[in-house]
């Protein structure tokens, strides 16, 4: 990666490119920089590109501006700040980051299953994969 765009091809800059691209048709770059609070709307695109880190105190914003979990959007960024070793021990500490929409997922799994521990059958895991074309 080139050295004055440090931070490119990481995770948080591959979600930021197709959130961004996502919700073009309803919201401008610009608008969301601004939602989140940048001074300097460019800042948004030298995150995006990888020439920035994005601040964690600007995650929240962000998040909302965004229309994403600020809790996956937290572990995104702390990869970047803290690197591979420590991000992994985040990672070993507090588990699996669960975004709300998987916590909707999985309510609704319950619910379906009446509330009981279903095993993760062959065809239950096929099921599953069948819904995003897998």
């Amino acid at each position: 990666m080139p050295a004055n765009k440090p931070y490119a091809g990481t995770r948080l800059t591959i979600f930021l490119q197709k959130r961004i691209l996502e919700l073009r048709s309803i919201r401008t770059q610009a608008e969301i920089a601004n939602e989140t609070g940048f001074i300097n709307t460019n800042m948004l695109s030298l995150i995006k590109t990888g020439s920035n880190r994005l601040p964690i105190d600007r995650v929240p914003a962000l998040a909302k501006a965004l229309k994403t979990d600020p809790r996956r959007l937290l572990q995104l960024a702390l990869e970047q700040w803290v690197g591979g070793t420590a991000a992994r021990t985040f990672d070993e500490i507090f588990g699996t980051i669960v975004t709300l929409n998987e916590i909707a997922w999985l309510n609704e799994i319950r619910d379906a299953a009446g509330n009981t521990d279903p095993t993760l059958t062959t065809r239950a895991r096929s099921s599953v994969r069948a819904i995003f074309g897998k």
